[in-house]
Parts: C-alpha cells; structure tokens; sequence
C-alpha cells in the first residue's frame, strides 16, 4: 500500500509515519510545508530519523498546482491528512488564512485523490466542532449547531467535503474529532507546551478564567493507535466520524498543577479574563471507536506530561528552541 501522510513533519503526523514505518504498511511519502508558524528546526529534527525512508513532498497545501503534482506523482493508496493551521485564538486573528488552508487545501487534496484513484482518506477533525455542548461526553450523533471559532468552521467544512467526496465518488471517508492532544514534539504554542516552557524558565503563564475550564487531554501514541485503526476500517457507511478522546477530562488547574510536579517548579500565575472562542469544557465519548477501531486509550496525564518534559529538555539540550 501506498500511504500520503501530509503534515508527517508535525506533531502527530510524525509520530504517524514512524508507526507505519515500524509496522512495515507499505511505502509512505509525507507532504509538510515545514512553515514557520513555529520554529522549521521542530518539524526538521521530526522528521530526521526516517527522512531517508520516506518520500518527502515540500509545498503548501493552499497551492493547488502544487497538491495536484504531488499527488499525480506519488498516486497514494489511501491519505491520512492532517495537515493545517491549528489553534482556535489564530484563526479568529487570521481567517482567511484558515479557509484557504484548511478548507480550500483539502478540497484540493480531495479533488486530487479522486482524479488518481485513492480509495481511502483519512482526515484529522477536531473537538471544536461541538462549539459550547451542554450534553456531557459528547458524542458522534450530537447535532452540530454552533461552532464558535473560524478553526472549528474550517474543520466542520473539511467533514462535510469528505462527505461529499464519498457519496459523489465512493471514496471511503474516515474523519477523526481529535480531542486536546499533547505529547513530545507538540507545538510551541500549546497549552503544555507553553506553560512547561514558561515553568522551566520561571516566566509567569496567563491562565484565562478560574482554572476551571476543562480539556479531554489525548496522549500523542493513543490518537495514532486510532488514526491507524481508522487506515484500516472499510466497514458502515462510506463516510464516517469518530471520536479520538483520552477519556480523562482534566481542568486547567490540574493541568497546571501536573506540570508544576513534573518540572519540579511553582508556576507564576497571572490571572485574565476568559478569552473568546474557548469552549468551558470537552469530553469525548469514544465508545463507538473503542468498537469499531478497537480504540482504548491508556495513558494517564500524569504519566503523559512527564513524557513530554523530558522530549522538552532532551531538545534543549540538543541547541533547539521548543
């Protein structure tokens, strides 16, 4: 099989190609644009220890000439695509940028995979979908009726497009609402990231709110457990949706408080006002995956962040900024 992996140099897309690679699943190209929405050095030293393994593709996902010529060239099998711009708060600075990358990118990587014969595309949703969902855990046959950021606009359209693709074309469809993931390799301007960062170097962190905000937190190798899960479904209905949650809601202070721990410092707190955009809690039901993914996530935050404050300083001690 021939697997396209697009942003394989990121967060979860690395850890996503070195797990087919391990598997032996078949040839794998990744298609990263290695911008610098934070620092390139991250997704280059991701990407360092299977880059002589792999296809590697260099281009922006909002280049349709670009999507097209890669894909005609590597003619993938299946698409696990989890390329984008990410975070809530950016996009209600940038919209534009969102829809063109996220929204027009993956209409142009879906319209690709169907002119060459791709028969399976995975793409990454998101938890933001849901907007402010008062039904606690959330669940795949909610009614999504209010997204509140331009991010989870995006990625409520990237699901609909993947819908059309499979009823027009017979494309099997998988989209995947991830829910807070965090791990090594995470990026800068996440919330663990950034307050581990802030932490270790005794800056303060800005908490928004009382604390009390809470986030399902997933650990990297558990969402991969479900994105290859996902690769390998061919049953129901040509489209489909998952949750990918750890089933541990946790709330912003205890998050905090497990970072303290870990890092072995008292975090300086400055207290703000909530910000817009934020959704007060997330909670995933992942039964439906557990079932037909054969989901079962088993990493606890408390095992998790210490994890991620070792891959931190283990980069810093190799001279790049994380």
């Amino acid at each position: 099989m021939k697997i396209l992996v697009t942003g394989g140099a990121g967060f979860i897309g690395s850890h996503t190609v070195e797990r087919l690679l391990k598997e032996q699943a078949g040839e794998i190209a990744i298609l990263d644009s290695f911008n610098d929405y934070y620092n390139p050095e991250i997704k280059r030293s991701n990407v360092r220890g299977f880059a002589d393994r792999v296809t590697v593709l260099e281009g922006e996902l909002s280049d349709a000439a670009f999507v097209s010529a890669a894909m005609e060239s590597f003619k993938p099998d299946a698409v696990i695509h989890l390329a984008g711009r990410a975070g809530v708060r950016p996009s209600i600075e940038q919209p534009e940028l969102y829809i063109d990358v996220n929204i027009k990118g993956t209409f142009y990587l879906l319209e690709a995979a169907r002119k060459v014969g791709t028969k399976h595309f995975v793409f990454a949703s998101s938890s933001s979908v849901y907007g402010v969902n008062k039904k606690v855990p959330f669940s795949e046959e909610d009614a999504i009726l209010q997204t509140i950021s331009p991010y989870a606009m995006t990625k409520m359209a990237g699901e609909q497009m993947c819908s059309n693709y499979s009823q027009l074309y017979g494309m099997k469809t998988v989209c995947l609402r991830f829910f807070t993931v965090y791990g090594p390799r995470q990026r800068p301007d996440l919330a663990i990231s950034k307050f581990t960062r802030r932490i270790e170097d005794g800056q303060s962190i800005d908490k928004y709110g009382a604390g009390h905000t809470a986030r399902d937190y997933t650990f990297v190798t558990d969402i991969v457990d479900g994105i290859l899960g996902a690769l390998r479904y061919n049953e129901g209905p040509t489209c489909d949706i998952f949750n990918l949650g750890g089933s541990q809601t946790v709330t912003l202070n205890e998050m905090i408080a497990t970072i303290e721990e870990a890092v072995g410092k008292k975090a300086i707190v400055n207290e703000l006002p909530e910000q817009p955009g934020d959704v007060p809690l997330t909670s995933a039901d992942v039964s439906k995956a557990t079932r037909l993914l054969n989901f079962k996530p088993t990493t606890h935050i408390h095992e998790g962040i210490p994890r991620f404050v070792e891959w931190f300083r283990q980069m810093r001690a190799d001279g790049v900024a994380c």
